[in-house]
């Protein structure tokens, strides 16, 4: 009996420590991370980088390449920063109401392979 249960708990560690390595690998914070602040204008990838499209005027064009999946992202004059969404959720969703328009983006910064990326925090409309 003391052998099942020594087992027992033995196994029950091992499932725990096991889930915590799962839990850690599954962790979204990577270290290259860190908080920021970008103020620029949402615009959409495929036409801003396609053909040089954006502003108010492409504002419903835009949308609608939203809608239809393409990614919106933050452009500051320089860089294109990207929407990095960590809840599996759609990473746009919080750009959508300010398409076309110039925001001030608060999260965390994230870069890998030359790619900008921003965990948003808050969108605001800027000035």
């Amino acid at each position: 009996m003391r052998l099942k249960t020594t087992l027992g708990a033995f196994v029950l560690a091992a499932a725990g420590i096991c889930g915590a390595f799962a839990w850690q690998a599954h962790s979204h914070d990577h270290g290259d991370a860190r908080a920021t602040e970008i103020i620029g204008q949402v615009v959409d990838i495929a036409c801003f980088v396609g053909h040089d499209s954006s502003g108010e005027n492409h504002a419903k064009c835009a949308e609608a390449c939203a809608r239809a999946g393409n990614p919106l992202a933050i452009f500051d004059g320089k860089q294109i920063y990207l929407p990095i969404s960590m809840n599996h959720k759609n990473p746009n969703a919080k750009l959508m109401p300010f398409i076309e328009k110039k925001v001030k983006v608060t999260g965390t910064l994230k870069e890998k392979a030359g790619l900008q990326g921003i965990v948003i925090d808050k969108v605001e409309a800027a000035q």
